[in-house]
Formats: structure tokens, C-alpha cells, sequence
């Protein structure tokens, strides 16, 4: 698998800008400043630019799957779904083709593994679970794929606000102490992971006083990594100089850039979500 820090081109949704005034100029300084190469999606219809599009297997590999996620299901949302066989011709990129509704930030990637959250069984309902884990381990062209419990109170099921790898065996997780989170689903993921073998770090987590609930505010885990560089999302509260200082202990050696993500927060991502990050020949 291309894993997140192997990546060295970027691509944004086109609508972004119009869509996160205020934070895009920020963004694309950050980019800028760090010789981060991008260009726009076009005609992009939402700013989730890893959902939609195909999932990189190796350098001119891609797998489409089918986009059309059960909380985009009325007929106002289903119109924000953008139209990823024009954008892939457009930017001369022809993926593989898959039935399976996943969304690609429920893909979370290191060099021999996928981590993924459950919701992808209830999305696939009309597979077996043994035939849905035998499909995506052909997909991925991996034998180690692991599930870990969807946390209901995030209503898109995706893993990339949950879990992110360090390492090929080790994990960045959420901080679930604090006394308002369920202390069972904290303890579901931990043994998850342990049954995978996988070592975990612990990092800030505070999304618990959102306005709107939806929002993301709070959960640095939804950062951008690539060859060259970490960005990390910050929110003006005190756990951000905790979780920077975490952040450049973990990655020594690699540069860790920030950015305020309030504004993009808001709608329910940060900066995995808005980014397709691959690696180009």
C-alpha cells in the first residue's frame, strides 16, 4: 500500500475556497510555505475530496468504490455527491472499479495494513461480512485488514478521526479519559487493537462542547501527512500546545507544521478529509 508518507502530490476540491473562506488562504500559505505541490479537483460538488475519490494501492494503482454514503441519502444531500468518473478523466487517472460502498476516509493505511471501522458492514449489508473481508483484502492486496467499533456519535462511521499509524505496528489514538466519554466503546478500540497486535498512543481529544455536535473541533487526528511534512489541525484551546508537543516527540525528525481549522471543523472534518494526498511517478 502507498501509505500517507509516502505521498508528494496533492489534490483540494475545487469548491473549497468558496466553501472555507477563511481557512483556505490559511491552507494554501501552509502549502506554499512547505513546498507542498497541489491542484483542484474540478468540479467538485463538496469539499471531501478523500471520500469520493479512489483509494491509491500503488504508485499507478487506484480503486474506485462506490461512493454514496447512508447519510447522504435525501434528495437535497445526494446532489453534493460529485461526479468522480468526469473528475478522474479530467485528471487523467483511471482507477479500478468497485461495488462496495466505502468511503475513503474509513481507510486507514500502513505498509501491510488496513484499519477500518465496522460501519462498513452495515454499508454492504447485502454481502456476507466473510465475503465483504475477503473482497477488501483482495482490493487492498493485503492479508492484514482490522476492524475497529464505530463510534455512534460519529454518524459517517470514518476510522480517520479514530485511528492513525505511526509505524506499521504502532497507532495514534484518541484520549477517551475525559468522564463524558463511554468508557465501554474507549475499552472496544483498545482491545480492538490489542487483537491486532497493534501498540497505541494516546493524544488530546475534546470535541465534547461542539456547537453543532457534528462538528470536529477538538480532534487533532485529522491531520494531513505526507513525504515532507505533518499538518496538524489546531483550535485555539489548551489541549493544543499539549498535542504539538506530542505530535513533535512522535515524529522526531519530521517537520510539524499547524493550522487553525476552526472554520472547516464546523462542517465535520479537518484536514484528511479535505485533501487526496497521493503519490505521483
Amino acid at each position: 500500500m502507498i501509505t500517507d508518507n509516502q505521498t508528494n502530490f496533492l489534490y483540494l476540491a475545487d469548491c473549497l475556497p468558496k466553501k472555507q473562506p477563511i481557512f483556505f488562504p490559511l491552507f494554501e500559505k501552509v502549502l506554499n510555505d512547505c513546498n507542498i505541490n497541489f491542484l483542484f479537483l474540478p468540479n467538485t460538488k463538496d469539499i471531501w475530496a478523500v471520500d469520493f475519490m479512489p483509494i491509491q494501492i500503488s504508485k499507478d494503482k487506484f480503486v474506485q468504490f462506490t461512493y454514496n454514503p447512508d447519510y447522504l441519502q435525501n434528495k437535497t444531500q445526494i446532489k453534493t455527491i460529485s461526479d468522480v468518473d468526469s473528475i478522474c478523466k479530467t485528471i487523467g487517472k483511471i482507477p479500478n472499479k468497485s461495488q462496495l460502498v466505502v468511503d475513503g476516509g474509513n481507510v486507514i493505511r500502513s505498509r501491510d495494513k488496513i484499519i477500518m471501522c465496522d460501519k462498513v458492514f452495515k454499508e454492504n449489508s447485502t454481502i456476507s461480512e466473510k465475503e465483504l473481508i475477503k473482497q477488501l483484502k483482495d482490493i487492498f492486496e493485503v492479508d492484514k485488514l482490522y476492524f475497529i467499533p464505530w463510534d455512534k456519535s460519529d454518524f459517517t462511521g470514518h476510522a480517520d478521526g479514530m485511528v492513525r499509524f505511526v509505524d506499521n505496528d504502532t497507532v495514534l489514538i484518541n484520549d477517551y479519559s475525559n468522564p463524558k466519554e463511554n468508557p465501554k466503546y474507549a475499552r472496544a478500540l483498545r482491545m480492538a487493537l490489542n487483537n491486532a497486535g497493534l501498540d497505541w498512543i494516546e493524544i488530546p481529544y475534546n470535541p465534547y462542547n461542539n456547537r453543532p455536535k457534528s462538528s470536529a473541533e477538538g480532534i487533532y487526528l485529522n491531520y494531513l501527512q505526507m513525504e515532507q511534512v505533518i499538518i496538524i489541525p489546531t483550535f485555539k484551546r489548551n489541549e493544543d500546545d499539549k498535542a504539538i508537543k506530542l505530535f513533535e516527540e512522535i515524529f522526531k525528525g519530521q517537520t510539524i507544521i499547524t493550522i487553525d481549522s476552526n472554520e472547516v471543523a464546523q462542517k465535520g472534518g479537518i484536514l484528511n478529509c479535505i485533501t487526496w494526498n497521493i503519490k505521483e511517478l
